[in-house]
């Protein structure tokens, strides 16, 4: 019974580990298939559209109408609403952003995640926040520090380490263009795309906390976000991709992109990170953001050729220094809270079980 309870303590680390390094595995993909072409509107639709398919018939088998509670229209509105925050708009602003800039700014523009989620989750009341706690103290300060990381990696490149994309190794992805031969004004504009992004996945992993407690069944959630994230993306590119080649998927680097999007993306990543927030809440998942920049630069030098700069490394410092003290800070809250209980179920008990406390009530 020990060895169950300890697996369960440690599989939300996990499957948020696992998620991270599939995840920037994704935008490497994605990356080199878009700077072959592809376009990033008809990428989303597709991908999406192949997971509702994988996904809806799954999710009635395994919980078929009598196994689980009944859908009423609030809950589709909110289905509706997690399809739009965290389908729609967040990956379309999340692969235009890897489309005008780079996976690795991709990953450090994403730990933008544990600042406005913590936030959103106090305005929303998920989380409960006492400032004199130093648990608390530190996730806070953690998580500035991450950011500070972050942004460190951003705009503070200095001198390259190891190898140049010119003396890359031939195992890199072929790409159109070279991945380092990006503007001033489009990594910035890839910025803003991206930041957009990390506010609409904090805004899903708020509503998707809120939305587990009156619907807890993670598998029906997500297949419904992914059914009206579908229909919303096809009506995006339908608007604004007017080349009718775009429509058309040549069996390559194209293809496999969207079915690894499909399946790790839109099926596995969601589930198992809605499984984590049910287990451990939104704050919790958003502080694993930050491990993906070094995934992500790791990767890109590997398969795209990009050059690895000491702004990366030390942005990486940083931002591993502020995710162990906002996850330490975690903890500690947690056990604040664990001893508060225990502290008032212990009081209560004698006062039921004592005679003379009884005669004298």
């Amino acid at each position: 019974m020990d060895v169950k309870k300890s697996l369960r303590e440690v599989a939300p680390f996990a499957g948020v580990m696992m998620v991270e390094s599939l995840d920037v595995g994704l935008t490497t993909l994605s990356k080199a298939a878009m700077s072959r072409g592809m376009s990033h509107y008809v990428f989303v639709f597709y991908s999406n559209a192949i997971a509702t398919l994988i996904l809806f018939p799954a999710s009635f088998l395994l919980f078929p109408l009598s196994n689980r509670p009944p859908l009423t229209f609030s809950l589709l509105c909110r289905f509706f609403l997690l399809g739009l925050v965290g389908i729609t708009l967040m990956q379309t602003c999340g692969s235009t952003g890897i489309n005008f800039s780079s996976p690795t700014l991709g990953s450090a523009m994403i730990n933008l995640v544990p600042a406005f989620t913590f936030i959103l989750a106090v305005i929303f009341r998920v989380e409960k926040v006492d400032l004199r706690s130093s648990g608390n103290q530190l996730r806070i300060l953690g998580s500035l520090v991450s950011i500070s990381g972050a942004l460190t990696v951003t705009l503070y490149k200095g001198p390259s380490i190891g190898t140049t994309p010119s003396s890359s190794h031939s195992s890199q992805i072929p790409t159109s263009s070279n991945s380092n031969a990006l503007t001033g004004s489009n990594w910035i504009l890839g910025g803003l795309f991206l930041s957009a992004a990390s506010l609409s996945l904090s805004i899903w992993n708020t509503l998707q906390a809120a939305t587990l407690k009156r619907y807890p069944t993670e598998m029906i959630i997500v297949s419904f976000s992914s059914l009206f994230g579908s229909v919303q993306c096809a009506l995006i590119a339908l608007i604004f991709e007017r080349n009718p080649t775009a429509w058309t998927l040549k069996p390559d680097l194209e293809l496999l992109s969207i079915f690894y999007s499909a399946v790790i993306g839109s099926v596995v990543t969601p589930c198992v990170m809605t499984w984590c927030i049910h287990e451990k809440g939104p704050v919790f998942v958003a502080m694993f953001k930050p491990l993906g920049i070094g995934i992500a630069a790791l990767m890109g030098a590997m398969f795209l050729g990009d050059t690895l700069h000491l702004g990366s490394i030390v942005g990486a410092i940083i931002i591993v220094v502020g995710f162990y003290g906002a996850m330490w800070g975690q903890l500690k809250e947690e056990r604040r809270i664990k001893e508060e209980k225990d502290g008032v179920e212990s009081l209560a008990v004698p006062i039921e079980k004592s005679p003379l406390l009884q005669n004298y009530i």
